[in-house]
């Protein structure tokens, strides 16, 4: 057997590929957004969701998976998963477009650590100490990143200044996100994962709409042009994400979603002049490794489970 297949016969080098290429995909959305300047959140969330309908679509056809697509039996399940979903992207671009691209990415790695959280609290997960203390390293790492903003919250510009309210919109935003991947994670026990990619772009597109009367602007065509990019850009990471997760195991290919710290500073500084500082530079190498160690755990009880299952004899 190839070294880089894994038990399952599939190639774990392809997967770790196109993981890093969902990556980059999903740090030009980013860039498209920010680049397009300061428009309303739930004009950005409509782009961002409707056009990315057009890239799922083909590739659902593609696979002649289209008919069957869009049905479900849990069709409020997809709803509330859209309406949670979409508070926190709107929340995560309100961020986006206050704050310098490589601290807005970095902040967003809060998500995973709050999901380890939100899963002992809602969902009765035994959490062991491992876990529990990476999550405190983790968040730790967070507050770093965050502190030059949070210290502003002192002085009497606080409430004027974007930054402060960009840092406090990326870290509910992250808190929110963590609540949609709960909802995700009992979605994906009944539904394949066309249909909660497709019924969450096309709630998340209607549900954007309503944000219509609190002052959408004119776009100009260069805003335009940079808005439907990212949203086609968001479905086509959506879909090299998944086929990444399909040619390798979760654990593996996991970690490569920190490729985008380095991209983001890349970019951030030859796009927009964004020069990252040494408190994100330390946070987000703190919040990195702590996200690291969780998937790494995460493998470890995977292993462990598995040999006890092969362990136990059957029963008859």
């Amino acid at each position: 057997m190839n070294p880089t297949d894994h038990p399952g016969g599939h190639n774990t080098l392809t997967g770790i590929m196109l993981k890093v290429v969902s990556v980059a995909v999903f740090v030009a959305m980013s860039s498209c957004i920010k680049a397009a300047g300061t428009v309303p959140a739930g004009q950005i969330v409509f782009f961002r969701s409707f056009f990315a309908i057009f890239p799922i679509v083909i590739f659902l056809a593609f696979q002649g998976k289209l008919g069957t697509a869009f049905s479900t039996k849990r069709p409020l399940n997809h709803i509330a998963r859209g309406v949670v979903g979409v508070c926190a992207m709107g929340l995560g671009f309100f961020a986006l477009i206050r704050l310098p691209l490589p601290e807005a990415i970095a902040l967003n790695y809060a998500q995973p650590l709050l999901v380890v959280v939100f899963s002992s609290i809602f969902l009765g997960e035994a959490i062991r100490v491992y876990r529990w203390s990476a999550v405190a390293v983790g968040l730790i790492g967070v507050l770093v990143i965050s502190w030059p903003e949070l210290t502003l919250l002192g002085s009497g510009a606080a409430l004027g200044d974007q930054e402060v309210l960009g840092v406090i919109a990326a870290l509910v935003a992250a808190a929110i996100s963590a609540a949609a991947m709960l909802l995700v994670r009992n979605l994906v026990q009944s539904e394949p994962t066309a249909t909660i990619v497709l019924w969450f772009s096309v709630t998340a597109s209607l549900l954007a709409l309503l944000s219509l009367p609190f002052g959408w602007q004119a776009l100009t065509p260069a805003q335009a042009g940079l808005l439907i990019a990212a949203g086609f850009c968001g479905g086509l990471a959506q879909i090299l994400m998944t086929a990444a997760y399909r040619h390798a195991e979760a654990s593996v290919v996991a970690p490569f979603e920190y490729t985008s710290m380095l991209l983001g500073i890349v970019v951030g500084y030859l796009a927009f002049g964004d020069v990252p500082t040494v408190h994100m530079l330390i946070g987000g190498v703190i919040v990195v490794a702590a996200g690291i160690f969780i998937i790494w755990r995460e493998r470890q009880l995977g292993l462990e489970r598995a040999r006890t299952r092969q362990a136990t004899p059957p029963q008859g």
